[in-house]
């Protein structure tokens, strides 16, 4: 056996380097390895460590306290491992192999399942069902007879001391762990040790209350009842549209369909199940439309047009009221100070770290007309609802290729050639929202797992579809809901789950699992989130995606608890609304609270805007959840650090986006306008009050013209998507046109 010093791991490691922390890669495979020959001080200099193979060994344990934060990939097999406890510290690991070890038990892998939380291959399987189950379902049960054992037998002592406690915990994990009997005699020992932790964790949890009430979120209902599953079958609901326009039987009568405002939204039965359709994806080039250059700025105000109901005297009338009542609604002297100080400890930092970033020129680049009805180039009817960029770990092209989906299908466009690469269809479907995520593919015993990009898309009918685009697959579906779906979203920090909204006012998380060499999948419901009203956009803090839910909706912007695990439930309906300064300004004829436009511009700065509101605010996430409650109500008022100067429209659902690398925020209108705001520009402004900041630059509708039709005019932008490094900008019209914009930075 050679002796473990830096010498060797450099010799055995890759990349080829001079020091350890650079290493990725590891083999310390049959050198007859025992415990004491692995030094846990010169190891725990391997922090960028992602893939190590210690196979054929013959380690008995795992060394305690060393931490390789980047590990992902740990290779223990044909070792004699019995204590799996001690791999407690690889917190990142998502795959690990373990076979040949003989006294490894199906108890020490359900340990292994509860104690590294990213785990998703073992012994080159998807767990990331089972573990997930035995994490939150399989906890929970055992948490609730747990506690059964406690309120039956035991209390607190009175006066509580360290010495009480301590016998306390002795007796009570003792009692515990003998009467608490469930799940197969085959995991006994697995159960045993759970509900050990569980009990330690629950005496602590009463004898240490937290000293700080206020800062966590409402406590959720002990609502036990067991989530029923959802069986698939032919939707008959009937979906409400998100809008509709009056449709023309000749399209060259009109190229501008009106949008019905969403009070008026008519419903429309759902079609046959679309399992019966053919589910293939083929590549296919879209309709391009010839564009002449771009018209000349007219500046940053939104251009009038005497037929749209933004502009008439009566509503330009009242948004000047609403605005001077606003300036007239001071604070006093000492609130205004502190709000200002507050304003310019968030937003000062943030142009701080923004400052390398500059302004972008966007020229178009292309339009593509690539959704028709029937592949139709006179259908310009046909509303495009929602794009996003693939990830770019798995394909170097991946920041040029965009997802889009409307009406019956789901496109990605390579946008530098402008072209449709692949094309979902499902006949009868209107799809409405998307979105990408990473998960691992195991390829059997032979190979290690790979991440790969796929899609998830739905819409009218409640399910959704899995596409796996690199393989030319769309590889499966579920149903999430009896009605639409209006919004998807992953977690970015955990791949495999998907939350969904659905205009059964429910958002829903779902554990999508990874994929096998053959593309199997497994779905687990996770949680229910009882909204109250239709979620139209879901957010996740990037800093704690894992905690905390933010969804705009039709009557509000809610955050939601979303944690997992202690005192989890199936179904949460407690909340807490934030509410906006405008909302004080509300009539009959105005309401403000459908929050059709949200997303993160930082860790802490979100954005968000009220169609009728004219004006998109920026505000402050830590300091709006720092602040109390309100006794009455449960909400909180968001901490506006700034008012972005937006269009006059009544027209709903045009989505904002952001892109933090580049500092920039952007939201089309109904004009076919886009207004971008690179944030740089608020230091200027920041503490000016009651004064909305100007876009950076308004982009013009292009000049469209289409054989035999004529100009076609600028239609409401629907939705907007950027590359994280602002290369590209994709906007979706409600008239079935994608219209791609390329950036030059400018010096």
């Amino acid at each position: 056996m050679e002796k473990i010093t830096e010498k060797l791991l450099l010799e055995k490691g890759s990349p080829k380097t001079n020091k350890l922390e650079q290493i990725k890669t590891l083999n310390l495979s049959k050198m007859a390895l025992k415990l004491e020959d692995l030094p846990v001080k010169l190891l725990s200099c391997l922090k960028s460590l992602e893939r190590w193979d210690l196979s054929g060994n013959r380690l008995q344990e795992f060394p305690k306290r060393l931490e390789l934060p980047a590990l992902r990939y740990l290779d223990l097999s044909d070792n004699q491992m019995e204590d799996v406890t001690t791999l407690e510290s690889l917190r990142a690991l998502e795959e690990l192999k373990m076979d040949d070890n003989l006294y490894i038990t199906v108890s020490d892998n359900y340990k292994l399942f509860v104690l590294l939380p990213n785990l998703r291959i073992y012994n080159s399987k998807d767990v990331t069902a089972t573990a997930n189950h035995l994490r939150y379902v399989y906890s929970d049960n055992l948490r609730t007879r747990m506690i059964a054992v406690w309120e039956r037998s035991f209390s607190l002592p009175d006066p509580v001391s360290a010495e009480k406690l301590s016998s306390l915990e002795k007796n009570f994990v003792s009692a515990a762990r003998q009467q608490v009997k469930f799940g197969p005699t085959s995991v006994a020992d697995f159960t045993k040790w759970r509900v050990e932790i569980l009990a330690k964790e629950y005496l602590r949890s009463l004898a240490e209350p937290k000293e700080d009430s206020d800062d966590e979120a409402h406590t959720e209902n002990n609502d036990d009842t067991d989530v029923s599953e959802v069986t698939d079958g032919p939707d008959k609901e009937t979906s409400p549209k998100r809008k509709q326009t009056d449709t023309a039987a000749d399209a060259s009568i009109s190229l501008t369909p009106r949008k019905k405002l969403r009070a008026d939204l008519p419903e429309s039965p759902a079609e046959s199940n679309p399992r019966k359709s053919s589910l293939r994806l083929k590549p296919l080039a879209g309709t391009q439309s010839r564009m002449s250059p771009l018209k000349p700025n007219r500046g940053p105000s939104t251009p009038s047009k005497t037929e749209t109901k933004a502009e008439t005297p009566r509503r330009s009338a009242k948004v000047q009221q609403v605005k001077e009542a606003e300036k007239k609604d001071h604070l006093s002297r000492k609130e205004a100070k502190a709000a200002q100080l507050h304003r310019n400890a968030h937003v000062l930092p943030i142009i701080k770290a923004c400052s390398k970033t500059k302004p972008v020129s966007l020229k178009p680049l292309h339009a593509l007309q690539c959704h028709s009805k029937q592949d139709s180039s006179d259908d310009f009817s046909t509303q495009l609802w929602a794009c996003a960029f693939q990830p770019q770990s798995e394909s170097s092209a991946g920041s040029r290729l965009v997802a889009t989906c409307g009406g019956d299908s789901v496109c990605v466009i390579d946008c530098e050639m402008g072209k449709v690469m692949k094309k979902y269809k499902v006949p009868g479907e209107e799809f409405f929202s998307l979105a990408w995520t990473t998960v691992l593919m195991s390829r059997g015993i032979s190979a290690p797992s790979q991440p790969c990009s796929i899609l998830a898309a739905g819409g009218k009918r409640g399910l959704v579809k899995l596409i796996y685009p690199r393989n030319n697959m769309a590889y499966g579906e579920f149903r999430a809901s009896r009605k639409s779906l209006s919004v998807l979203r992953f977690n970015h920090r955990q791949g495999n789950f998907l939350f969904t909204g659905s205009y059964d006012n429910k958002i829903i998380m779902w554990d999508i699992g990874g994929l096998d060499k053959h593309c199997n999948f497994k779905v687990i419901q996770l949680l229910t989130l009882e909204v109250g009203t239709t979620p139209l956009h879901i957010c996740l803090p990037p800093a704690s995606p894992d905690t905390h839910l933010l969804t705009a909706c039709e009557d509000g912007l809610f955050c939601y608890n979303t944690q997992l695990g202690a005192n989890s439930t199936a179904k949460r309906s407690n909340k807490t609304e934030i509410t906006f300064p405008i909302y004080k300004m509300e009539d009959k004829q105005q309401n403000y609270h459908t929050i059709d436009g949200l997303s993160f511009l930082t860790d802490d700065v979100v954005a968000s805007k009220s169609h009728t509101h004219g004006s998109i605010y920026l505000w402050s996430w830590s300091g709006t959840r720092s602040q109390r409650p309100d006794k009455r109500s449960g909400s909180v008022c968001a901490v506006v650090l700034a008012e972005l100067q937006w269009a006059l429209t009544d027209v709903p659902y045009l989505s904002l986006n952001t892109c933090p690398g580049r500092a920039y925020i952007v939201c089309g209108d109904d004009k076919g306008q886009i207004w971008t705001y690179h944030i740089t520009n608020l230091q200027k402004n920041s503490g000016q009050r009651g004064e909305t900041i100007p876009p950076t630059e308004v982009l013009e509708w292009p000049t469209l013209m289409r054989k035999g039709l004529g100009q076609i005019e600028g239609p409401s932008i629907n939705s907007v998507a950027m590359d994280p490094e602002l290369h590209y900008l994709v906007a979706l019209t409600d008239k079935n046109l994608a219209v791609i914009w390329k950036s030059e930075v400018l010096s």
